[in-house]
């Protein structure tokens, strides 16, 4: 009787996660019938476009354009600098955090967390004010310095750092390792998994942003993938086959990221699931 209820309950789980597992790729496949139709229309229902004519030439159409080299290129080099960045800035602020004994670390901290609960879309005039002050408009620096440290990877790193052994940090302090041979050889080494997951937190983060890109850059030399895109929506109708074509090639990094990383990815949530 036990393992018929076990049974049952095993099916009835598998039974949501096949549901579940459809409701999350029928988005995707949706917009890769769309990237392959030729002139879809916007009202089209997931049938008709199946009934359709298939092409590639949407897909042509947009490696060509010079327009979308330039996108894909802002975009895979300001995601890797905020990525790398954050990586590195997050893990020597958050060890500040975990180990160092210094005057207002408490307010210091508290003022960290106050900011994650900050919505971006406060602080969007201020930051504006600010890049439009140090002449950053059309420039790298205001599309990755602002973004270089977040609240949310110092929190993340200050979190993992504090499970970590102090046994291996103070037998480098009697062999005469300074804090930066510290970091170097004992804390980037032990936080390798969390660091790929906030890499790819902050890559995939940074790739998908819209509002600040947009802000930042009126020139379309700067454009970002996701600002770019936008481009291919008029005012009077949206050209489907393309937009979603661009959209399916500007996915393509993030997943072979993803695909490549995934299990350091799995390995840094069991950690610090396991260290909470």
């Amino acid at each position: 009787m036990v393992t018929t209820l076990k049974g049952k309950a095993s099916l009835f789980a598998h039974a949501i996660l096949v549901v579940g597992a459809i409701t999350m790729f029928f988005p995707l496949v949706w917009m890769i019938v769309l990237s392959l139709s030729d002139n879809p229309p916007g009202d089209a229902t997931f049938m008709e476009l199946l009934r359709g004519t298939f092409t590639l030439s949407n897909y042509t159409d947009a490696l060509k354009s010079d327009q979308f080299g330039i996108y894909f290129f802002n975009s895979v080099l300001v995601s890797t600098i905020v990525a790398i960045g954050s990586a590195l800035f997050s893990t020597t602020v958050g060890y500040a955090f975990a180990r160092r004994e210094f005057r207002l670390k408490g307010l210091m901290f508290a003022s960290v967390l106050g900011v994650l609960m900050v919505p971006p879309h406060v602080v969007m005039i201020p930051l504006y004010r600010e890049v439009v002050t140090f002449g950053w408009i059309n420039t790298y620096m205001a599309l990755t310095l602002p973004f270089i440290v977040t609240p949310f990877g110092i929190f993340l790193m200050r979190q993992y750092i504090e499970g970590l052994p102090k046994e291996l940090e103070e037998a480098a302090r009697i062999d005469g390792a300074k804090t930066i041979g510290i970091l170097r050889e004992v804390i980037f080494p032990l936080t390798t998994p969390m660091l790929v997951v906030l890499f790819i937190y902050q890559f995939l983060t940074t790739w998908n942003a819209f509002l600040f890109p947009f802000l930042f850059v009126n020139k379309a030399g700067m454009r970002t993938l996701p600002v770019g895109l936008t481009f291919y929506q008029g005012k009077q109708s949206i050209d489907w086959g393309h937009l979603m074509a661009g959209a399916g090639m500007s996915a393509i990094p993030v997943l072979i990221l993803f695909a490549a990383f995934q299990r350091k990815i799995i390995a840094g949530f069991t950690a610090g699931a396991l260290k909470g």
